[in-house]
């Protein structure tokens, strides 16, 4: 082993509001404010990171063009039609995805793409 993963980072515009976003769906807390970098979660919980990126272009899932570079997945264990409704409370937007999948895509508030998954 070279290193221990320390952080997933996602560029924003609005990181202190993603990171509230992120911090709501996952039940973690936001762990650092700097301004221009946000945290939340630690490394017993896993950490999630925010920085400004004033030019930051969303992706367009699933367009080739504009790839999601990357995402997160999230197992529910709860009703995913709850879950739903949570997340697009928050501000996510439902997208586009395969029938008959044990996942539903949506975009979180800064257009990145994240799944709501279950058994």
């Amino acid at each position: 082993m070279i290193g221990r993963l320390s952080s997933v980072v996602f560029d924003c515009p609005d990181p202190q509001a993603l990171a509230r976003f992120y911090a709501e769906v996952l039940g973690v807390p936001i762990t650092a404010d700097e301004g221009d970098w946000v945290d939340i979660g630690d490394v017993r919980t896993g950490r999630i990171s925010f920085q400004r990126a004033p030019d930051h272009v969303p992706p367009e899932w699933p367009e080739p063009g504009r790839p999601q570079q990357v995402h997160l997945d999230i197992r529910v264990d709860e009703d995913v039609d709850e879950a739903e409704r949570s997340v697009l409370a928050l501000g996510a937007v439902r997208l586009a995805a395969p029938e008959g999948k044990r996942f539903r895509v949506y975009a979180d508030p800064a257009g990145h793409p994240f799944c709501l998954e279950w058994d």
